[in-house]
């Protein structure tokens, strides 16, 4: 259980994680079967606090830094990519806890079983009603459904106001719609909710670039940078984790028609330095590109558009390269990345998966690219 009186760090929070490995480990092969974490694993990442990552330390939550989330959430990823999914969605959307009102961030937040699942794929409409807004609409893609105990939409105030909103319904007032049948990501549980005309206390509603109640810069990034922070990071854990099983299996495997263990080969040799140079490359670059945004808000620099282009290019490139370094490390292990009993096939559905939500598509290259070339990038979304 966390104390709630001080910040954690990333290495407090890796040495909780690496206790309570051996139950992900025995019961990961679940995951996709059931499409969901048991219970048991829910519980425990709860107990230690992973669903409460960016949560002010004064709420009970981690308080961590943007680094240090980074950091804890790749190490989960690497270990299992829906961990790493849950862990970084539910930790990361934890941060609502530092510009919500303290009242409505302690009923949301208060206890340790807390899980907001947040859904950005869908507007729904929020109207005005005395005390309050009556919300309604349905929203796709709520990681963690089965387990939440709130459920976070965006709406839109009065249809065609474009005032866009986050609103914190309790799970009574949503219905859950079980329709999580994919190939990559299956164990996040990531179902569709909807909620009709639900009364919603103005408490519970805020825009989605709000003001923080809390300090710390974490509570003043822009609502989208924040948001796809926690998306860009697993792709690169789960690639981290495929080069890991790959040098674990590698020393006693011999590929079919090979003399020598995939260990002893050359061309492994170089694969793997391609594979790990470029994972920390697209590390590094993401680190800096947070860092850069970061120092951008503290100053309230000039330099905030170009530092939020700069950060989503980085986040878009991580999720390339953890695709390309997945398969070239199926490539290299052959027929065997195609078992399920063996630790591969699942990451590269996982991180294909994983790389193919909006937040880190392509499309930001465009943007990058026409901003550097002072082209118009009024109507883009970054």
């Amino acid at each position: 259980m966390l104390d709630g009186q001080s910040a954690s760090t990333a290495a407090t929070m890796i040495e909780r994680f690496e206790q309570i490995r051996p139950l992900l480990a025995q019961q990961s092969g679940r995951f996709d079967a059931d499409r969901r974490l048991s219970d048991e694993v829910f519980g425990a990442l709860s107990e230690t606090g992973f669903f409460r990552l960016l949560l002010p330390a004064q709420l009970g939550g981690c308080g961590l830094s943007p680094l240090d989330f980074m950091t804890v959430v790749e190490h989960a990823a690497a270990v299992d990519g829906t961990i790493g999914w849950l862990v970084g969605n539910g930790g990361g959307i934890s941060r609502a806890g530092g510009y919500l009102p303290l009242d409505a961030a302690q009923k949301v937040f208060g206890k340790p079983s807390a899980f907001v699942a947040s859904s950005t794929g869908a507007i729904g409409k929020a109207v005005p009603a005395k005390g309050g807004y009556r919300i309604t609409g349905r929203w796709p893609f709520a990681s963690g459904a089965p387990h939440a105990t709130t459920f976070a939409p965006l709406c839109e105030v009065n249809e065609g106001s474009g005032r866009i909103v986050l609103a914190f319904l309790p799970r009574e007032a949503v219905n859950l719609i079980d329709n999580w049948h994919v190939s990559g990501m299956r164990g996040t549980g990531s179902w569709d909710f909807e909620a009709d005309n639900a009364f919603l206390p103005a408490e519970f509603v805020c825009d989605f670039q709000p003001n923080p109640t809390h300090a710390g810069v974490v509570y003043r990034l822009p609502g989208i940078s924040a948001f796809v922070w926690t998306v860009a990071t697993v792709p690169l854990g789960i690639a981290k984790g495929a080069i890991d099983a790959l040098i674990s299996l590698s020393s006693g495997h011999r590929r079919q028609g090979m003399t020598v263990p995939v260990a002893e080969r050359e061309l492994a040799h170089a694969e793997i330095g391609r594979c790990l140079s470029q994972c920390r490359a697209a590390g590094a670059y993401m680190r800096s590109a947070m860092s850069d945004l970061c120092a951008s808000i503290e100053s309230e620099g000039s330099d905030l558009v170009a530092a939020r282009i700069n950060y989503r290019l980085a986040c878009s490139h991580a999720a390339e390269v953890a695709v390309s370094v997945v398969l070239r490390v199926n490539d290299l292990i052959g027929a065997r990345a195609l078992a399920e009993s063996q630790p591969f096939e699942r990451r590269e559905r996982d991180v294909r998966a994983a790389a193919k939500h909006i937040a880190i598509s392509a499309e930001q290259f465009v943007i990058g690219g026409r901003y550097a070339l002072g082209g118009d990038i009024s109507g883009a979304s970054f």
